[in-house]
């Protein structure tokens, strides 16, 4: 691993002396009708004039794109669009706190991802030379603010009057109607652009396929108008436009967000008109630079010029298709492309893994890193070395690449390594089934499906290497598995984006209309601390002021009906923050003696909407009274201050470089994701449980503060998690008021955070705090599960057991083991012993230290049965050397109670007769018959051991399985002479021939 880094550093250092003046070297002035373009036009320069253009001019705000990895989405793998962070916003679920709320016109260029999903562009990139799988798209919006004209028109001046593109080189589409959707024509759009001065021949209308934009299955759409520009010019090229010519290309999409798709496919008018616009910059800067590929540009060179310098080839040369020999251009394409990709998802907390974003990003690592050795002929460790250079393009733009470089560095050297290892590995199980399989038939999918989903092998890497040995893949049973693990996991998807009661556009806009306040969910915060454990949260009474039920709002509701209701003010915990939600129970006005449960709470639009299923008639109105779930509420209290309490002490026994990547709290146990270097010693497990202790031991107070967003920001040491706040912000504090923290430059020396969830008055009524599971989601993302309170105490009583359980197994494995079956009794206690290590809940610094004490006692167990089987085999064996010592076929049957004392028995025999072939058969208490044998090695083409021990297993309904020269298998009869007699017939035969 080292090795790996100091080769990259060395390489890249030699690589930026060289080429970094030639990179970034001024070239000739624009000139669009000869299509040299203008290298003033550096892809900065252009990011930052769309930007300062909608900034400085039109009144935008700017908002820095969010990370790759999508906040709180469940339905997305990957930052996909420009619009996504703003989901909220169009959907009107957005916290009406929240600075996001109060935006109305905004501008960014965000980063975006398409690889995995619906937009997947993976396999695409490298054969031409316009897909990506990372790409940045420049954008502007309007919340409720300004709609189509003005859209249009500053979309018109930027690229023909800022950026001086030619207008005789731009097309525009409009939505040209759709007769089955039963919308008219756009014709608005279609007249603001004949407005604007565009040739009435370069305005072409395209139906719903092109031309109107759709968030998903359901939820806001509407038509769009798309820019084009034609490469070539001084022609008319209306003909190639949406026809995918690599010539003329689409470089902006402008949707007007006017309707909402129902779940029945139906259209519904929103009640307020958005502008979403999405502009590719690699695209916009291709054709500001005269370029006609967009590897051609700054964005791309420096990447490529260095892979050039880390391969054995020829210098890219910008081939596509056939023209391409032996692919090695576009090897370079895809090499620069993913490790752009790689670069910024790593940097946003995306790591390389077995599941979902994490596995997507592992198939592009490895798709890099096959093109880069394979075909480009570059050394391990290349993919690393080009991320410095990866930085210098794109670091001015995303300065978290160059804080994290050395992490992803070191990330995508490790996980180079163990892709290596896993072709090795995956080579030799692909060899192995291959000898083992009649070659008449195909190369099993199964295990090819194995291959690449548990090793990550790539399925084209399998398929060539099977027809280099003319062996056929099984392409419809494997395309059948893959199927099925796609249809696996949308359903998982599936059911982890379902929710209680979410409120629709619609929805939220009758409750606006109607003058339905935000709930008041202050009184959830509301709560004593008696004497010095005992908690007392106050009662809450609220009027019901909506009832939402069948997707609607209603008036009431009847007796056995789920709906969700929205009070004036709640004490109830809504789930958010990493925090599950309450539950408990309403009573309506004085009736004491009916009760409607509460089973779910969510937030929406400021609204909290309590799911219940009504004993009895609800209607508007109605006063109601709250009753939490206490034990409930208190235990996620516990948990949620204990996770504020372990993420301090992560910090001060790993390092200020630990940051939170997820957590999730419910009143059993809390869960916390973080990043480290490496999975965790035992040695700092203890070290991180005994800082817990020491700080539960403190008491500390914990203080909570609601102060503006920009002031929270100013506090020194303030951990925050990438999520959008609301704004005035909640501080929790432990063990200093968050008052001092405002006025104080100070350093901290406890837990300050960005909160809302509930907590705790004072740390010691959490009592106890036990690490019981840690591991790593994937390199550089450990997972940690921990208990607390009488858990917490439950864990290590547990823990002590089975200690002392340990020590009992050791202490009678010193005494000497005289039989076989105390050996393999004490074999079998080590092996349950293991089994209940795993599943049960104790401090994991002590399962690890007891996971080794039994490795080590399962080694010395099985050493002393084979010992013991040893002398059982030779005592048994002696009575059959001596009736067999002529032969040199022998098959017979004894009494033994192994397998491996039979496997035993038949090795003593070969070495005693070198050239016999020897099998032998035992009759079990069970009606089973255990069958070995043995071949000679120089006779194997005339009799295998797996062919005969296969078709004697076979006669009795039995398996067996081995090499050609040692056998074993297990069969069912009550004749074991008859059995006898036909394996050595078979031998006979086999022999005779």
């Amino acid at each position: 691993m080292a090795l790996y880094m100091r080769r990259a550093q060395v390489l890249h250092k030699l690589l930026k002396r060289r080429y970094l003046h030639t990179v970034f070297g001024i070239r000739d002035k624009c000139d669009f009708s000869s299509g040299t373009g203008d290298a003033e036009f550096t892809s900065k320069k252009v990011r930052d004039m769309f930007t300062d253009f909608f900034k400085d001019k039109y009144g935008h705000t700017f908002v820095p794109s969010s990370p790759v990895k999508p906040r709180g989405d469940p339905t997305l793998l990957f930052v996909n669009a420009g619009m996504n962070q703003f989901k909220p916003v169009f959907l009107g679920t957005v916290d009406p706190r929240s600075e996001m709320a109060h935006y109305r016109r905004v501008v960014n260029s965000q980063k975006c991802v398409r690889a995995g999903g619906k937009h997947n562009d993976l396999e695409d990139v490298g054969k031409d030379v316009y897909h990506h799988t990372f790409f940045e798209m420049l954008g502007n919006w309007s919340f409720g603010d300004y709609f189509k004209e003005k859209a249009c028109l500053m979309a018109w001046e930027l690229l023909t009057s800022v950026y001086g593109i030619p207008k005789d080189r731009l097309y525009v589409t409009y939505f040209g109607g759709d007769p089955i959707l039963g919308i008219k024509s756009d014709d608005e759009t279609r007249e603001i652009w004949l407005s604007l001065g565009v040739q009435s021949d370069h305005i072409l209308p395209f139906g719903s396929k092109d031309n109107f934009w759709e968030m998903g299955e359901s939820g806001p759409c509407g038509p769009c108008t798309e820019i084009h520009y034609d490469h070539i010019g001084s022609r008319n090229a209306g003909m190639f436009v949406n026809r995918d010519s690599p010539d003329v290309v689409e470089i902006w999409n402008i949707v007007f967000m006017q309707y909402k798709r129902e779940l029945d496919g139906s259209l519904r008018v929103l009640p307020r008109h958005n502008v979403d616009t999405g502009m590719g910059l690699e695209r916009l800067v291709t054709i500001l630079q005269g370029k006609r590929s967009n590897y051609d540009t700054d964005l791309f060179t420096p990447i490529l010029s260095a892979i050039h310098e880390f391969s054995k080839v020829q210098p890219y040369r910008g081939l596509v298709g056939e023209a391409d020999v032996e692919n090695v251009d576009m090897a370079y394409r895809v090499l620069a492309d993913h490790v752009r990709t790689l670069a910024v998802c790593i940097a946003d907390g995306i790591y390389p893994g077995m599941s979902g974003a994490e596995f997507v990003l592992r198939r592009i690592l490895r798709r890099a890193v096959r093109f880069s050795m394979e075909v480009l002929k570059a050394p391990q460790g290349t993919l690393a070395a080009l991320i410095p250079t990866v930085t210098e393009v794109l670091g001015d733009a995303y300065p978290e690449l160059a804080q994290e470089t050395s992490r992803i560095m070191e990330l995508i050297n490790d996980n180079e390594e163990a892709f290596v290892s896993s072709l090795h590995q995956g080579r030799r199980i692909i060899d192995r089934t291959l000898q083992r399989m009649d070659k008449s038939c195909k190369f099993p999918a199964d295990v090819a499906w194995s291959l690449h989903r548990n090793l990550g092998f790539p399925l084209d890497l399998i398929g060539l290497m099977l027809s280099e040995k003319s062996i056929a893949l099984d392409t419809d049973a494997l395309e059948k598995l893959s199927s099925e693990s796609a249809k696996q996991n949308a359903q998982s998807h599936l059911s982890e984006t379902e929710t209680c009661y979410q409120l629709d556009l619609h929805t939220l806009a009758e409750l606006k209309r109607r003058g339905v306040p935000a709930t008041d969910d202050s009184p959830k915060y509301q709560y004593s601390l008696e004497g010095a454990d005992k908690y007392v949260f106050h009662s809450c009474q609220g009027q019901v002021l909506a009832l939402y039920a069948e997707n609607s709002l209603v008036e009431k509701v009847s007796e056995g009906q789920r709906c969700g209701i929205i009070l004036d003010r709640t004490c109830f915990y809504a789930e958010q923050g990493g925090q599950t939600h309450d539950r408990g129970y309403f009573l309506r006005g004085e009736q004491q003696d009916v009760l409607f449960p509460v089973e779910n709470v969510q937030s929406c639009g400021g609204y909290v909407v309590h799911e219940v299923i009504v004993p009895e008639t609800l209607c508007l109105g109605d006063s109601v009274h709250l009753f939490l779930d206490e034990p409930r509420r208190l235990g996620c209290m516990v948990n949620h201050t204990s996770t504020h309490v372990l993420n301090f002490a992560l910090r001060r026994v790993l390092g200020d470089g630990v940051e939170q990547r997820g957590s999730h709290v419910t009143e059993e146990h809390l869960r916390f994701d973080f990043s480290t270097k490496a999975a965790l010693t035992i040695e700092q497990l203890q070290k991180i449980e005994q800082e817990v202790e020491a700080l539960l031991l403190q008491n500390d107070p914990v203080y909570s503060l609601e102060v503006p967003l920009s002031r929270a920001k100013t506090i020194r040491r303030l951990r925050t998690v990438d999520e959008v706040y609301p704004d005035p912000v909640r501080v929790v504090s432990i063990g200093i008021p968050v008052e001092s923290l405002l006025s104080s430059m100070a350093g901290n020396p406890s837990s300050v955070e960005l909160c809302c969830g509930t907590h705790l008055l004072r740390t010691g009524v959490i009592k106890d705090f036990v690490i019981v599971s840690d591991r790593q989601l994937v390199k550089g993302i450990t997972r940690i599960v921990a208990v607390t309170g009488d858990q917490a105490k439950e864990a290590r009583e547990t823990g002590h057991k089975l200690a002392q359980d340990v020590d009992s197994l050791l202490f009678r494995l010193q005494s000497e083991i005289a039989i076989l079956v105390d050996a393999q009794q004490l074999s079998k206690e080590v092996g349950l012993l293991t089994d209940v290590l795993e599943n049960t809940a104790i401090p994991q610094w002590q399962k690890r230290e007891l996971q080794k004490k039994l490795k080590a006692l399962q080694r010395t167990t099985n050493t002393a049965v084979r010992k013991q089987e040893n002398k059982e085999a030779t005592k048994k064996v002696q009575e059959l050397l001596t009736r067999h010592a002529s032969d040199s076929l022998v098959v017979d049957s004894v009494t033994v109670d192994s397998i491996s004392i039979l496997m035993k028995m038949v090795n003593i025999l070969c070495d005693h007769f070198p050239g016999a072939f020897v099998m032998l058969l035992s009759l079990q208490d069970s009606g089973s018959i255990l069958c070995a044998c043995q071949v000679p090695k120089n006779a194997t083409s005339t009799l295998s051991a797996a062919d005969w021990a296969l078709a004697v297993c076979r006669t009795m309904n039995g398996s067996a399985g081995g090499s050609d020269i040692v056998a074993k298998g297990t069969a069912y009869s009550k004749n074991l002479d008859a059995v006898q007699k036909w394996a050595l017939e078979y031998a006979n035969n086999k022999l005779q021939k």
